[in-house]
């Protein structure tokens, strides 16, 4: 039987992606921008609704800019959500600047409001807030905007599994001043890697901002016959090569998220009725793209998530861990957490991201679901 990937790129049926590489080759606009790169930054703000973007090399790029057009300079400090990837807090580092890491609430498994309210209270000089849409759900926007407003701190969004989520009829990555995305070979389109930069702020300002974030991401070169340079540069920037298969994978994102929701679907159905099992959570109002589907194995549940990964890996099927939380990541052990109850902890020891590859059928979700279900025998 075929391998099974966790999640893996998935091309256009129609080429999309080629015809555009093609062009790139055609006019010998291969790098280090072009058509494609101008093109895309368009369209993918229009796509989520924001201002203006940034098409860089990655999705941790777009955060380190973002920090740093937000001001962020050695010693401030960062809130940052501590159930995350580590690219999440690692540009907080490049910065010299000091992560404190907000625990997540079972309702969204995403960075607590109440936490946060308790962090500004030990830190109310901090300089930015830094929440994350894990796994394609949103965090609580809501509140969580309210509660930075009321502290006149800026709000970086990492929406880099959460393209296309929908939020109380607004998609995640354009609530805060900034949002962050991942093109990574694993999410739900990729550009082989990449990422982009929106900006949320008034049209003009956001303009001006992600025009400095180009500035910074082409070595901070300024205008003159010679190399001048005033400001550290960075090679951030994305290629028209990059550019154009993202352009490419941006007419399919719609198939994808419907795709994506239609395997959390089918794992519900056919998953749900076991003894301790239960799944990422979803509410009214909201449409996460379900970039993974996770499930919960509580206390009392009969088997564990490593039961589980271990029983798919002999199937040749890939799973994975939820995310270790970053106050428990060895590098990240100096750094202060706001504590919700450990949440993080828990849903890191109680969960298990199942295959999420859109270009599995129903066959193969068959085929995963009966492994699973003969645990449980």
């Amino acid at each position: 039987m075929a391998h099974i990937y966790l999640a893996s790129p998935h091309m256009s049926a129609e080429g999309y992606e080629q015809q555009y590489v093609k062009e790139a080759f055609d006019t010998n606009w291969i790098a280090p921008l072009g058509k494609n790169v101008n093109e895309f930054e368009k369209e993918f703000s229009a796509y989520v609704g924001a201002h203006d973007g940034a098409a860089l090399s990655a999705g941790t790029a777009a955060i380190h800019m973002a920090l740093k057009a937000a001001g962020i300079k050695k010693g401030d400090i960062v809130f940052c959500q501590d159930l995350t990837f580590s690219a999440t807090a690692n540009p907080i580092i490049y910065e010299d600047a000091v992560p404190v890491f907000i625990d997540s609430d079972y309702e969204t498994w995403n960075m607590s409001p109440d936490a946060l309210e308790r962090a500004f209270e030990k830190y109310p000089n901090v300089k930015a807030v830094l929440p994350v849409h894990l796994y394609g759900l949103p965090a609580n926007m809501d509140r969580i905007m309210e509660i930075c407003k009321a502290h006149h701190v800026p709000v970086i969004e990492d929406a880099a599994e959460s393209l296309g989520t929908v939020y109380h009829g607004q998609k995640t990555g354009t609530f805060g001043d900034y949002g962050c995305f991942s093109f990574n070979g694993n999410k739900i389109i990729t550009t082989s890697g990449g990422g982009m930069l929106v900006c949320n702020l008034p049209e003009e300002e956001a303009k001006e901002r992600v025009a400095k974030v180009r500035f910074w991401s082409t070595q901070a070169r300024e205008k003159a016959r010679h190399y001048e340079h005033k400001e550290i540069g960075y090679n951030y920037r994305m290629s028209n090569i990059v550019a154009g298969i993202g352009r490419g994978q941006l007419k399919v994102i719609d198939e994808r998220i419907a795709q994506k929701r239609h395997i959390f679907a089918y794992y519900q159905e056919h998953l749900g009725d076991l003894e301790g099992i239960s799944f990422m959570p979803m509410h009214e109002n909201e449409r996460p793209n379900c970039w993974l589907s996770v499930i919960e194995l509580s206390d009392d549940c009969p088997v564990k998530p490593l039961d589980v990964m271990v029983a798919l890996e002999q199937g040749d099927i890939e799973s994975r861990p939820v995310w270790k939380p970053m106050h428990l990541q060895p590098v990240f052990a100096g750094c202060d957490y706001i504590d919700n109850g450990e949440v993080g902890k828990y849903l890191f020891e109680h969960g298990v991201c199942l295959p999420s590859d859109t270009k599995m059928t129903d066959a193969d979700l068959e085929r995963i679901c009966d492994i699973i279900r003969g645990l449980w025998k």
